[in-house]
């Protein structure tokens, strides 16, 4: 099955978009003479499942229908199995999500037609990708951006209001400067100790997050370093002073906010425990280690 590809189809994908666009979805894969086998999500995490028996049976071109957590799931299905080398699996995506932030860094377009004709030109790029650890054991793994504090609390918060699509995160993202309060971190990389008062800390190996926001700076993705942002004490005045920065990336330029390189970095919270999320899934809470698998999975890139 080394030309097949397994199509993984989540069916709520932006709303029910899966479901909504799954009948062109084929025909177009049938038009360009596509070899594939697929299969539809029927629960949380249900990819996992999905994409590891694929694999077992020998498929090694997996395609993601959705957004980022589809997209995640995939991922951490492939990080998880024991059947091959994650470098010998190649994932293409086809982008039916609310907020699609990893697509963003590879200019993948957000129309079925053009994704799939990338998909079918099979350019790759072998992409780094990150581990989350708490009390030194895997919790998770993710491809795009992770993070602890306010967009933790913004990730969180989506999960009730996702049916809103893309104004939930304005949404969310209005109640975190409201209602968010900051927490001390104690965060250590780079035989660095800091301590600091922050609004967030993330951590990158692609450039979105947030629907569209862009606090990382420096980007490679696959140089098997993270992009460390560390947003100190920014007031919500800061932000709403700030807020065309946060899309467009001068954001990380702003005085209280911190750049660093590091293929580890353990953060800490001090006085509460904030949300982590990871490719706009909630991993948990509190302290937690990252770390970095330099080029471990083939992504097709525009």
């Amino acid at each position: 099955m080394t030309n097949s590809w397994f199509v993984i189809v989540n069916p709520l994908s932006g709303n029910g978009d899966g479901n909504k666009y799954w009948k062109e979805i084929k025909q177009l894969l049938n038009a360009k003479n596509i070899n594939y086998s697929f299969a539809f999500t029927k629960f949380s995490k249900h990819e996992i499942e999905l994409v590891q028996n694929a694999i077992k049976k020998g498929f090694r071109n997996i395609i993601s229908v959705g957004g980022d957590g589809t997209l995640h799931h995939v991922v951490n299905a492939i990080m998880m199995q024991t059947y091959t080398k994650t470098s010998d699996i190649t994932i293409g995506v086809i982008p039916l999500g609310t907020g699609n932030d990893w697509i963003k860094t590879y200019n993948i377009p957000k129309n079925i037609k053009k994704a799939i004709k990338i998909i079918q030109q099979k350019k790759t790029i072998l992409q780094d990708i990150g581990i989350i650890k708490k009390e030194n054991k895997v919790v998770s793994y993710f491809n795009n951006v992770a993070g602890i504090g306010y967009d933790g609390y913004i990730v969180n918060k989506m999960n009730t209001i996702k049916k809103l699509g893309s104004i939930g995160y304005l949404l969310a993202g209005l109640a975190g400067l409201l209602f968010y309060k900051k927490a001390v971190f104690k965060i250590n990389f780079n035989d660095k100790k800091l301590e600091e008062n922050c609004l967030m800390t993330l951590v990158g190996i692609c450039k979105f997050s947030g629907g569209g926001m862009m606090f990382t700076n420096n980007v490679n993705t696959n140089d098997g370093l993270f992009d460390i942002t560390v947003a100190k004490n920014l007031t919500i005045f800061d932000l709403i002073l700030n807020i065309r920065k946060l899309y467009n990336g001068n954001i990380v330029h702003h005085k209280k906010v911190d750049l660093y390189k590091t293929k580890e970095i353990t953060i800490t919270p001090k006085n509460s425990a904030p949300f982590i999320q990871a490719d706009g899934e909630i991993i948990g809470t509190g302290k937690v280690t990252f770390n970095i698998i330099k080029k471990a999975i083939n992504f097709i890139v525009n």
